[in-house]
C-alpha cells in the first residue's frame, strides 16, 4: 500500500537543493498524488469500517458522523502537507521514527478492535439518546485508520516532493481533496442506507474484529517500513 509513496521520493527522485525544480510535469504530480494518497486512505475499508463503528445509528446520525469525521481527517491531512515537516523538524522527529511510533498506535487501537470490547460495551440504541461526543469516539479508528501516520508521512512526502515555487504544495492538497470526496462520498452511501437503529448482532460483531485485524497489520507495516528505512539511513 505504502509502495506509491516510492514515485515522490524526495532523496532519489526530486532533490530540493534548488528551489525551482519540479519532478515531472504538474498534471502527473496531480494524477500520482491522487493515485498515491487513494492507496493509504483507502475509502473502501474507510466505508466498510464506518458501517460497522455506527451500527445502530439512525440514518440522521449517521450523515452527521460522516461529515465530522471527513472534516476530521480534512484538518490532519492538510496541516500535513502545508505544514508537516516543519512540525517535524521542530521537535527533532524524523519521519521514520514518527512513522513506528504512530504504527505502534495504529496496532493498539486494531488490538481493541479486535478484542470486540467495543462491541461488548455497546449501549442498547432504543434506550441511548444521541450524544455527539460519544459518536465521535466510536468513529476514532476509522479516523486514525484514514489519517494513519502511513498516509501522513505520504502526504508530507509528496509536498516536499512537488512544492511550487510559491511554497504551496498542489498536488497534494488536490490528492486530499479528491480522496476525501470519494470518501464522503463512499460513507454518504452507507449512512443513507441505515433505516433505523438496531442494536448491533454477530455480522456487525465479525465485521468490527475483522476490520480490526486489518488495521493490526496496517499499523505493524507502517512500524516495520520506518523502522528499517530509519536503520538504513
Amino acid at each position: 500500500m505504502v509502495a506509491g509513496i516510492a514515485s515522490f521520493d524526495i532523496r532519489h527522485k526530486c532533490p530540493m537543493s534548488r528551489s525551482t525544480q519540479r519532478c515531472g510535469r504538474p498534471m502527473e504530480d496531480h494524477l500520482q498524488a491522487i493515485v498515491t494518497l487513494v492507496s493509504l486512505v483507502n475509502p473502501m475499508v474507510c466505508a466498510m469500517m464506518f458501517a460497522g463503528l455506527t451500527a445502530g445509528r439512525t440514518g440522521a446520525q449517521r450523515v452527521s458522523d460522516a461529515t465530522r469525521a471527513i472534516l476530521t481527517i480534512a484538518v490532519v491531512l492538510i496541516i500535513a502537507a502545508l505544514a508537516g515537516a516543519r512540525i517535524l523538524d521542530i521537535f527533532g522527529i524524523p519521519l521514520d521514527v514518527f512513522s513506528v511510533a504512530g504504527g505502534i498506535v495504529l496496532s493498539f487501537i486494531g488490538f481493541t478492535m479486535l478484542s470486540g470490547s467495543r462491541s461488548d460495551n455497546a449501549p442498547d440504541p432504543a434506550t441511548q439518546s444521541p450524544d455527539p461526543s460519544a459518536a465521535g469516539a466510536t468513529l476514532a479508528p476509522m479516523i486514525l485508520f484514514a489519517a494513519s501516520p502511513g498516509t501522513i508521512t505520504g502526504v508530507i512526502t509528496i509536498a516536499a516532493a512537488t512544492r511550487s515555487r510559491t511554497g504551496i504544495p498542489l498536488p497534494a492538497l488536490t490528492g486530499i481533496c479528491v480522496v476525501l470526496i470519494i470518501t464522503w462520498v463512499l460513507l454518504m452511501l452507507v449512512a443513507r442506507r441505515s433505516k433505523k437503529p438496531k442494536r448491533p448482532g454477530l455480522a456487525h460483531d465479525m465485521a468490527t474484529r475483522y476490520m480490526g485485524l486489518i488495521v493490526i497489520a496496517m499499523g505493524i507495516k507502517f512500524a516495520l517500513t520506518g523502522y528499517k528505512a530509519f536503520m538504513a539511513g
